[in-house]
């Protein structure tokens, strides 16, 4: 299994900017899909941005043009950059992937085998 480990979260104002990081571990990234994921209380977990192991990516339509996942699997590293941040965006934000496969593809979120510990977004004035 990949073992993931976010960090990135704290406090931020409305309109500022956010970067999550996620260290990944024990396999080659390059055979996973990779996502960020949020759940804030009361929620379902919902999906926020996903890329494949091609660099295909998808997001959710709320962070459209806000929020930019990446990768660098050299570095065993994935991202999410988050700018003009809403205080709905504030959520405990998860690191996710889904593999080890040749083909690497998002799904939902029950696809995903592998799973950080999440880190807390808060966005507050």
């Amino acid at each position: 299994q990949l073992h993931l480990v976010e960090s990135g979260g704290g406090l931020v104002q409305p309109g500022g900017s956010l970067r999550l990081s996620c260290a990944a571990s024990r396999f080659a990234l390059n055979f996973f899909a990779v996502a960020w994921f949020r759940q804030a209380p009361g929620k379902e977990r919902e999906g926020v941005g996903c890329m494949s192991n091609n660099g295909d990516t998808n997001y959710t339509d709320s962070v459209k043009g806000r929020f930019t996942i990446s990768r660098n699997d050299d570095k065993m590293m994935v991202y999410l950059q988050m700018n003009n941040l809403k205080v709905d965006d504030t959520a405990v934000y998860y690191c996710a992937a889904r593999g080890p496969t040749v083909r690497a593809m998002c799904g939902a979120v029950t696809d995903f085998n592998n799973w950080g510990q999440g880190t807390q977004v808060t966005v507050s004035s």
